[in-house]
């Protein structure tokens, strides 16, 4: 064989072994490191690469909700974490979405809840206490900002009602913690690690929501559901009520099917090792699955849990 045809065969074979070797890496949208989506969408990574032939996933942070939508929506990542109303909102071609972006949902996780924390010697008593005041609502693109907004405009406080800033997650727990804010939202998990540190060193409130407040915003919203944290959720914080929302794994529509199966069913056989990581992985059961009304599921997990559902 010349030297010509040598090099002119291993450029094919080197042109035919990239996609394979491309297509075997795949990224799953997660948010900030101090939340809960990144150590969840890192479990789920490991499994997913210890269990399925050919796949090879690892966790990327991102700010979280939005970003992951329009990244599954555009192919960019294989999963994404996000909030039930941002995928709804996703699904619907409606802000901060430019146009409807195509998104399934897999299955869904755990609830999140709206936290609006405080200093605990603070004049601030009720979410209205917030006008005026310095309040970090959010990473942009987060699913915190797009909560907390809808949620202060359905009580009829808007964006320009307070010293907005927008921050994430470890910043807004550093921003409390030296007098920076005033107040600060986080949407996550209960005991989510940012404010469960923040407590750990500063003494802090969880404002509550009253029964008319939390009704207003079901009416509206039907995606959020009224949730009672107990006392010592966190370190010294006591009892709180809040409107809390479904956190979901989304995926493109577009999905193999087969692929789709194969990752919700190796999820749900795993769950085991996942909640030993990840306390709030209790919520996600086959029979919570279908937590999100409004977006369809990926046909390929609906045919999991509907063996799991026959086989009960």
């Amino acid at each position: 064989m010349t030297l010509f045809m040598q090099r002119f065969c291993s450029l094919v074979l080197i042109l035919f072994t990239l996609p394979a070797l491309a297509e075997q890496n795949y990224a799953i949208g997660t948010g900030s490191q101090s939340g809960t989506y990144y150590p969840l969408g890192g479990m789920l990574a490991k499994v997913w690469s210890e269990s399925i032939e050919g796949v090879n996933a690892r966790a990327e942070v991102t700010a979280a909700s939005v970003e992951n939508v329009i990244k599954v929506a555009t192919q960019k990542q294989l999963a994404g974490i996000a909030m039930g109303n941002v995928v709804l909102k996703a699904h619907k071609g409606e802000e901060p979405f430019p146009r409807q972006m195509p998104a399934s949902v897999l299955f869904a996780l755990y609830p999140n809840v709206v936290q609006v924390m405080v200093p605990a010697k603070s004049d601030i008593q009720s979410v209205q206490d917030l006008k005026g005041k310095r309040v970090s609502l959010g990473a942009p693109g987060s699913g915190t900002r797009v909560s907390a907004l809808a949620i202060l405009n359905i009580l009829g406080i808007s964006e320009d009602d307070v010293k907005a800033q927008s921050l994430n997650y470890t910043a807004t727990t550093n921003a409390l913690a030296n007098g920076q804010i005033d107040a600060g939202v986080i949407v996550g998990s209960l005991g989510v690690g940012a404010i469960t540190e923040l407590a750990l060193s500063r003494d802090i409130r969880i404002l509550s929501f009253s029964p008319a407040e939390l009704k207003k915003i079901s009416a509206a919203a039907p995606a959020y559901m009224p949730y009672e944290a107990a006392a010592e959720t966190y370190n010294k914080v006591p009892a709180f009520t809040a409107p809390a929302v479904w956190n979901v794994l989304v995926v493109n529509p577009k999905l193999d099917d087969e692929l789709a199966y194969n990752l919700t069913k190796v999820a749900f056989e795993n769950m085991a090792k996942i909640r030993q990581a990840i306390g709030v992985a209790k919520y996600i059961t086959p029979e919570n699955a279908r937590q999100l009304q409004g977006v369809p599921m990926h046909p390929g997990a609906l045919r999991y849990l509907n063996e799991v559902a026959d086989a009960q």
